[in-house]
């Protein structure tokens, strides 16, 4: 195989996938595209072990129009991959409460869905009650509900899908794992493999998740992005749960639907939560001492159940602001960022991706202004922060 490529991509999966993909469809581009994957079966791979779920609940106009785009690539699948593509799409919606304290911040951010055109409704404890009769509404002041446009899907079958496509419009996968990059001046020239292979390329993007950091240091680039650890818990409750969306407590808990289960999850605490570095170990106190104390208060019902399984994955997190960094290095600028999404990047993974592959063709992202995710916010130490972080 012909080592020298146009654009080189390092990591494989969804980003990576959605920004070959894109690339290769482009009728202005005819360059070659390489995509090198270190873990080609993706058995530790943020997209794989993610909860798989879209929203438009954010409190940034552009987070809410990435995952609009998001929503209707999902929503096209068929007429993009093929009538037979089934990517489990279920449109259940997301439920956010707030207390007393956070209700301003949730009256805040809905009036900034409203303006980007998202079905949320505001909800009182008495609507909340009514339509959730499970829900345990003492405590809350309000919640937002994505009546439509909000849900679930399989992260498998779209990467996959996105996967194949890319490959047969040319997309180069390569299974390895680049240890160096190389640089001459403000200019990437190519990059090393583990096993010694050198690919040359004229442009270089980041897609390598929670290891964009080091990806972006090999090129003498400081990138404030590290893995965090998250587990993900099966859980059975044997009382019906009747249209529960995926919920996200003030305590910090997230709970949906998964076929007859349900899934839940929630952060450790910040001084509990160091870089993953390869840690894939499930721990179980975060379950048993913070979330179901806090789930069956908020579930009354899920004070009996049984946890069938659980998991642990990496999240890619932006330690500036939780916020994507996306777009060319104001310097080195055939290096292209597309990381830090910190818990919202497979949702809007296609707005991202086809933003990366617009300014390697056209110099500019064309479908979106997507400008406040630039990377200059990094040298200047100025967040942008996202107040929806989930």
């Amino acid at each position: 195989m012909d080592d020298n490529f146009d654009v080189l991509i390092v990591g494989g999966a969804i980003m990576g996938a959605m920004t070959a993909y894109f690339l290769t469809r482009d009728p202005a581009f005819r360059g070659r595209v390489g995509v090198v994957e270190r873990d080609a079966s993706f058995a530790q791979s943020s997209t794989t072990l993610s909860a798989a779920s879209l929203r438009q609940q954010f409190s940034i106009p552009q987070n809410i129009r990435m995952s609009q785009f998001g929503l209707e690539f999902l929503r096209s699948a068929k007429e993009r991959f093929g009538a037979d593509t089934d990517l489990a799409w279920h449109e259940g919606g997301y439920l956010l409460l707030a207390s007393a304290a956070g209700l301003p911040v949730l009256q805040a951010n809905h009036r900034v869905q409203q303006a980007e055109g998202a079905d949320i409704d505001f909800m009182t404890p008495d609507q909340l009650a009514a339509t959730f009769p499970w829900l345990n509404v003492e405590d809350i002041a309000a919640g937002a509900y994505g009546r439509s446009g909000e849900g679930w899907f399989d992260a498998h079958a779209l990467l996959t899908c996105v996967r194949a496509a890319a490959r047969a419009q040319g997309a180069h996968f390569i299974p390895g794992e680049v240890v160096e990059i190389a640089r001459a001046g403000e200019r990437i020239t190519g990059a090393t493999l583990k096993d010694g292979r050198r690919l040359s390329c004229g442009a270089l993007v980041n897609a390598a998740g929670p290891r964009a950091g080091q990806v972006a240091a090999m090129a003498g680039i400081a990138l404030p992005v590290e893995g965090r650890k998250r587990c993900v818990f099966v859980l059975h409750c044997r009382t019906p749960l009747p249209r529960l969306p995926l919920l996200v407590d003030p305590s910090g808990f997230y709970i949906r639907p998964e076929g007859t289960y349900q899934i839940c999850g929630a952060p450790p605490a910040a001084d509990k939560d160091p870089d993953a570095d390869g840690d894939f170990e499930v721990d179980w106190s975060i379950f048993e001492e913070d979330i179901w104390p806090a789930l069956a208060h908020r579930i009354p019902a899920m004070e009996e159940l049984k946890v069938v399984r659980a998991w642990a994955g990496h999240y890619e997190m932006n330690l500036l602001d939780h916020n994507a960094v996306i777009g060319p290095h104001p310097e080195v600028g055939n290096f292209y960022f597309i990381n830090g999404f910190s818990g919202h990047g497979l949702q809007q993974a296609p707005a991202a991706g086809r933003a990366i592959a617009e300014w390697i063709v056209h110099g500019r992202s064309v479908s979106l202004d997507l400008a406040v995710f630039g990377y200059e916010r990094i040298t200047a130490g100025r967040p942008h922060a996202e107040l929806n972080i989930i």
